[in-house]
């Protein structure tokens, strides 16, 4: 009776949907036309962001140091997804090589804590907030490797608009505001937090000035010093003095012994284009393992919004998070089988377990054979291309605020299993489980598109969405990001129990309502909520016309500018 109600609610507000104004081109639910420029192409989640990087592009910087220009500002605009305490991935497409590297910028837990202290002390989860959930912050190292292997331009100039806008201030932006405003309820009580967050007691609102001396002078110090200042320096003595005053377990040897990883980006074919991303610690082939089982349907004939599609779409992603929960670790302390999960074959195998006509409940990972947040993404005229994330993992991270540094420590060891047997589980200098998944297109070994979308787990399915719409339904690139998403929640996380009830299915306002009482006949649970479906940036090379296309997320405040 319950699923009956909420299936007529839900179905009413489905019937009463809101669409963008009328268009002369594109579809509908369209908000806008791409961007297309021919020189250089930024697309973030603040327009202040956007702009920086461009500036970088006409000051003789490259799409790597407009990339990292972006960022520094972001951290200081989007305090609420981002920040120098978080973590870093990254896919470089390098116009002079012709080839793509992946950059694992995320930092590991610390030596003195191990998986022995949550045991003696009853605790069953790594507590989302406070000194248990920091990990080591590889931001900033990041930059440096990205900088070092890529760069034009020397790190004090790339820095620089950063700092300026910390020193001179700059306004909120309607969203930001209000992530900020609810994200200062929870955490305004941690040590250090109010002081730079909540200028006279409160979040500043939308409209208002917000200044960061503190963070200028943080940057300033790394501009000039480089990655060594944060690492072996005052700032990680600061950091690493603050966190054991608050009851964690920092030390210097954490900082020194850090590094970031160039890696292989992992990749799978579909329908002709190469679809990469990056391997655990992170997520990224969840995207792979779910593209491997659409390309098994004919989705073009389903149709976009159809309940067959969304039906075949979340049974896929099912069987992906499935195997996501089981094995996707810290490759440096498990042999892990990527091969096999991304493989054609186990696709295959895996397929057979989704009902046409039926949501699971259940479903068991397999068994292959061995073998919150900010993304941007940025082009250049030489034809280099960057795929950036970046996180804090919840919203403004740990709440852990070190004395006068500006910024927040991320919480991304809360990722980590307690259960010993996991391949998740919690020790010492590890790297946690991670959400954050930058991606990247190439089609005939060329580059094609570079994007990503942020939001948790909805990230792979985002990716998924997009690609689909693209490739599948030929949708434009800004079309692929304003259409209705789908997000599917209640399968296994790396540190949660099995899915057990088929989990839910949340849908965004613009699918029809028989697609909605079609899929409640299917035994599906739907939903709707606000503010989950994740935020989408994406650049397009047209290697005919020799341009980019730019696209930018338009359910918040983000922008695409080239020149």
């Amino acid at each position: 009776m319950k699923k009956l109600v909420l299936g007529i609610i839900v179905i009413c507000f489905f019937n009463n949907l809101i669409f963008a104004q009328d268009r002369i081109t594109g579809q509908t639910f369209a908000t806008r036309s791409e961007v297309i420029a021919q020189h250089g192409m930024a697309c973030t989640s603040q327009p202040l962001a956007t702009q920086a990087a461009l500036d970088i592009l006409k000051a003789g910087g490259n799409a790597i140091d407009a990339a990292i220009a972006a960022n520094a500002v972001l951290g200081l605009v989007e305090p609420t997804g981002n920040g120098i305490g978080g973590d870093l991935f990254a896919i470089v497409w390098d116009a002079k090589t012709q080839k793509l590297y992946g950059l694992n910028a995320s930092g590991r837990s610390p030596y003195d804590l191990n998986l022995q202290y949550f045991i003696d002390r009853g605790i069953k989860k790594v507590p989302s907030h406070g000194p248990l959930s920091v990990s080591v912050p590889g931001c900033v190292d990041g930059w440096f490797e990205l900088n070092k292997k890529f760069g034009k331009l020397p790190m004090s100039e790339i820095l620089k608009p950063a700092i300026n806008y910390a020193r001179e201030g700059f306004p909120l932006t309607e969203v930001i505001a209000y992530y900020w405003k609810s994200n200062s309820k929870l955490l305004e009580n941690y040590t250090g937090f109010k002081e730079i967050y909540m200028p006279g007691g409160k979040a500043p609102a939308k409209g208002e000035i917000f200044k960061n001396p503190y963070l200028a002078a943080t940057l300033q110090k790394i501009a000039d010093g480089g990655r060594d200042t944060f690492y072996k320096g005052e700032i990680a003595q600061k950091i690493v003095d603050y966190v054991r005053s608050e009851g964690g377990f920092f030390s210097m040897r954490d900082f020194a012994d850090h590094h970031s990883d160039w890696i292989e980006p992992v990749s799978t074919n579909y329908r002709g284009y190469d679809v990469w991303e990056l391997p655990p610690n992170g997520q990224g082939i969840a995207v792979l393992q779910i593209l491997n089982v659409l390309e098994k349907y004919d989705i073009k004939s389903m149709g976009f919004g159809s309940a067959e599609y969304v039906h075949t779409f979340v049974e896929a992603k099912k069987l992906a998070f499935e195997d996501r929960a089981k094995f996707y670790a810290d490759p440096d302390f498990n042999k892990l089988p990527i091969k096999g999960l991304i493989s054609k074959e186990y696709a295959t195998e895996r397929n057979k377990l989704i009902n046409p006509d039926r949501a699971a409940k259940i479903l068991p990972a397999g068994n292959p054979e061995h073998g919150n947040t900010i993304y941007l993404t940025t082009a250049d005229k030489d034809g280099n291309m960057v795929s950036l994330i970046q996180s804090n993992y919840r919203g403004m991270g740990s709440g852990m605020t070190p004395g006068k540094l500006g910024f927040v420590l991320q919480d991304r060891g809360e990722m980590f299993s307690l259960d010993p047997n996991h391949l998740n589980k919690f020790e010492p200098h590890k790297r946690p489980f991670q959400t954050i998944i930058p991606a990247f297109i190439t089609k005939d070994d060329k580059p094609y598109i570079s994007f990503g979308l942020m939001g948790g787990s909805m990230q792979p399915q985002g990716h998924v969405q997009i690609i689909v719409n693209l490739i599948d339904f030929g949708m434009n690139l800004q079309e692929a990001g304003d259409a209705p998403r789908i997000c599917h929640e209640g399968s296994s996380e790396p540190t949660d129990e099995k899915m057990t009830d088929g989990g839910i299915v949340y849908l965004e306002s613009g699918f029809d309502y028989g697609t909605v009482r079609k899929l409640l006949g299917k035994g599906h649970l739907i939903q709707y909520t606000n503010g989950i479906y994740g935020g989408y940036q994406a650049i397009k090379w047209d290697d005919q016309n020799k341009v980019y296309f730019g696209a930018s997320e338009s359910r918040k405040d983000g922008q695409a500018a080239g020149y």
